[in-house]
Formats: C-alpha cells, sequence, structure tokens
C-alpha cells in the first residue's frame, strides 16, 4: 500500500516556528512530526510514500531526501504556493498512488498507536474509510457521526486526519485549489464512507502551545515517543 503525508501548509497559527520551517520538520520528542509517522508506517510495512509540499518544500525533500534513510521510497508531489488543499492536492498526486486503495495523513498531528490498523483495513466497495477520534478541547463540536461503521454527516467525533482512499473518490474533483468536506459530504450521502472510532492518543499540532506540550511529554516519557 503507498500511503500520503500531506506537509503542504502554511501553518499559520505556528508562526513564528513556521517562517523559516515547514510544520512537519518541526520536533517533538528529538525527531520531526514527519519523523515520527515515517518511522510508524515503515514498521507497518509500508515501503512507499507520497509526500506533497508547498510552503519551503524544499526544505522537506532536503531533509528527508529519497527516503532511503528511512527504509522508504518517497515520491514528491510539489505544489504552487499557496498549496491546492486536501482534495486538490489528493487529485494531483493520484498519477503517484497507484490504482490501489491508499492512505492519506495529516503530516501535523501526533498519534500513540501502531499503523498497522491503518495499512490493514479493508476498504470494500466504499469509498472512504475514516478514523474519527474524541473531540479535542479546541474542537468540542466535531465533524462527523458513527452509527454501526457507516460515516453520517453530523457532528459528534472529529476527523483523525487519517483516511483509506479508493483512487476513484477522487476522479470527479477537478484540479486546483480544492476542500475535502464537500467531497466527505458527497460520498456520505451517497453511503459510501465507512469509519472507526480510533482510541489512542491523538495530538493537533496546531499551535506552539501544544507542539511544547507534547515535546515535553515525550521527553519526559509520559509517551511513547516510538
Amino acid at each position: 500500500m503507498r500511503v500520503m503525508i500531506l506537509a503542504a501548509g502554511r501553518g499559520e497559527r505556528m508562526r513564528p516556528l513556521t517562517d523559516e520551517l515547514p510544520k512537519p520538520l518541526l520536533c517533538v520528542g528529538g525527531k520531526p512530526l514527519i519523523v515520527h509517522h515515517i518511522e510508524k508506517l515503515v514498521r507497518a510495512g509500508v515501503r512507499e510514500l507520497v509526500i506533497n509540499h508547498a510552503w519551503l518544500g524544499d526544505k522537506l525533500e532536503a531533509a528527508l531526501g529519497d527516503g532511503s534513510a528511512y527504509g522508504v521510497r518517497i515520491h514528491w508531489s510539489p505544489e504552487a504556493s499557496g498549496g491546492l488543499e486536501t482534495a486538490g492536492g489528493i487529485r494531483q498526486a493520484l498519477p503517484l498512488l497507484g490504482d490501489a486503495p491508499f492512505l492519506v495523513i495529516n503530516g501535523d498531528i501526533w498519534l500513540d498507536c501502531d499503523y498497522d490498523q491503518f495499512v490493514q483495513q479493508p476498504l470494500g466497495s466504499d469509498l472512504a474509510h475514516l478514523w474519527l477520534v474524541d473531540n479535542p478541547p479546541q474542537h468540542p463540536q466535531g465533524d462527523f457521526w458513527l452509527q454501526q461503521g457507516r460515516v453520517l454527516d453530523r457532528p459528534g467525533l472529529t476527523f483523525s486526519g487519517v483516511a483509506l482512499y479508493q483512487p476513484q473518490a477522487f476522479a470527479e474533483v477537478p484540479a486546483g485549489k480544492v476542500p475535502l468536506r464537500p467531497w466527505f459530504q458527497r460520498w456520505i450521502a451517497a453511503g459510501r464512507v465507512a469509519g472507526s472510532h480510533l482510541l489512542a492518543d491523538w495530538r493537533d499540532i496546531g499551535t506552539p502551545e501544544r507542539l511544547a506540550e507534547l515535546d515535553h511529554e515525550l521527553r519526559a516519557g509520559v509517551l511513547n515517543a516510538l
């Protein structure tokens, strides 16, 4: 299975940290956020990655190279300044992702769990499988709801930023800057989105304060850096 890590965001809320460094290269527990993902994916058997970038992408490519230092092969999907948003970025990367279902992970989250559950999840005839988490304090309403393994378009749980997709889900997505949520809603209305409640320590690293808190917990051994 190929996996796409989304790394094109500007990281406005993380400024000034992201003025000189793309957010996925910010360090927690002694290593960049994106490296935590790569190492966990390698342990789950993943060997082919696609990573998009827009802001300071040259620094991402310089830091990670072709991925061989981590035991993977990285295919880069550069975007124009400002990025393409999530659906647009995935649509552009489709030629790199192949014809089989693929996993997408937000580069600015952190998860304390094995990634085997993501890469081993069957998709069947669904267009997508979303992992939802309990609502964090900064997002108390949530995004979607789960009922008997199906995702419903009403708030209750928060989208984790981890999802499995069929390539054909993006066949009608136009080129350019395209947000993902309207496509989620279209697929949900068609009854073709499954989901799971992810019971893991999940962090959205959206502010310097959350970055510092996670870094402290990892360095103190409160959380498992692996």
